[in-house]
């Protein structure tokens, strides 16, 4: 490993060895995930089957934070493979109204994304599940087999816990968020995982070129003064960009303040946080369809007499002049493309790491304050006023 272009004992003094190996060792971690799960294939059908065979099923993706954003961006991709009705809700939100997301008469299956497996949350939503359905199926995706979502036993659960390596040590979720992401995929199409080992191999091949060309562009790009960043993404790729969003933000201990929002969506209002500090990171669709849609929005903003800064991921627009870096892959337009949507987040995860040592702080805790922590401190679960 290169530890993004930094010897080891200097990123090691700099407080950000740790992110930097998590963030460059996730290429090698998705392959371990896929022969995890190839592993495990026979185990997670005989335990979906049941729920799955059952038309009137629901799905809920939760977690917090990071975790959260996964369901976000998978929520569609499970619908489509499930052909249940799936929502994301963040464990957030269910904790205070559990009465308004779960349904007592509809077979659900929950699926709780969680890295370190001991966030409060995590573990009271599973318990309020079992209260507020009478039929429930606990799908459990974790980083931390010592966690208490995995040493609690509940019925009806399946444990995936992720090789160690997806257990991040530094506080921002870096490899932990792109491996439980592929786990809920490659679990969702578990029966036909075989093949998908071409999109794995695309989505290892691009993740590894990101890595081993473009961090100098990148790194430049991070050191620019930018005191606005807002990240555009369409269907997968919205949950994408509210993760680029979080790990910027995250890891410059909020002195870049970020946005995210659809192509479309940003016209509607959103636009009108960008200013002459701003740079906008767009996260294409290779989906010809979609990126004409994008596309539109680009010439628009290009438009803008203020001269707006762009990044491109996935595409190069000869149109776009301000551009400052365009991001693309020597994959063959025909790959299957699958999966290389994940490697998407790496973006906002390098912008981070290198701003983070651009304004002398420690990547592996960037929080001077210590207002955030690796494992959410502080949050009191409160039982017996819960609205029924």
């Amino acid at each position: 490993m290169s530890y993004l272009h930094f010897e080891q004992g200097e990123i090691k003094e700099k407080g950000g060895l740790n992110t930097a190996m998590e963030i460059e060792g996730q290429p090698a971690l998705w392959q371990e995930i896929y022969d995890l799960i190839l592993s495990q294939k026979d185990a997670i059908r005989d335990f979906l089957s049941p729920i799955l065979s059952n038309a009137d099923a629901r799905i809920i993706l939760t977690g917090a934070g990071s975790s959260a954003f996964i369901g976000e961006a998978i929520a569609g991709i499970v619908q489509a493979n499930t052909k249940r009705m799936t929502h994301a809700i963040a464990t957030t939100d269910i904790i205070t109204h559990p009465h308004l997301h779960f349904i007592k008469e509809i077979p659900t299956l929950l699926f709780s994304f969680a890295r370190s497996g001991n966030s409060p949350e995590s573990l009271a939503v599973v318990e309020q599940a079992n209260t507020y359905c009478n039929t429930v199926f606990h799908f459990i995706i974790t980083c931390n087999k010592a966690g208490a979502l995995v040493q609690s036993r509940f019925p009806n659960t399946y444990h995936l816990i992720l090789p160690e390596s997806a257990n991040d040590k530094g506080l921002a979720m870096t490899s932990s968020f792109t491996g439980m992401l592929l786990a809920a995929i490659l679990v969702i199409k578990s029966d036909i995982i075989a093949s998908l080992k071409p999109a794995l191999d695309v989505l290892i091949t691009e993740g590894n070129e990101l890595l081993e060309k473009y961090l100098p562009q990148i790194k430049a790009v991070a050191e620019k003064p930018y005191r606005r960043v807002i990240f555009l993404g369409s269907g997968e790729m919205l949950g994408i960009a509210r993760e680029c969003h979080l790990k910027l933000q995250e890891l410059t201990d909020g002195k870049v303040i970020c946005k995210h929002d659809s192509f479309l969506g940003f016209r509607h209002g959103p636009r009108a946080v960008i200013n002459e500090d701003s740079l906008i990171v767009y996260l294409f669709s290779k989906d010809e369809y979609v990126f004409q849609y994008e596309r539109d929005l680009c010439l628009s903003i290009e438009a803008d007499t203020r001269k707006i800064p762009t990044l491109s991921y996935n595409r190069q627009l000869s149109d776009l002049k301000k551009s400052v870096l365009e991001i693309t892959f020597s994959t063959p337009a025909d790959a299957p493309n699958d999966l290389a949507f994940i490697g998407t987040v790496l973006i906002g995860q390098l912008l981070g790491f290198y701003r983070s040592l651009s304004l002398g702080l420690r990547p592996d805790t960037p929080s001077v304050s210590g207002s955030i922590s690796r494992v959410v401190q502080g949050v009191t679960i409160y039982t017996g006023l819960v609205p029924s």
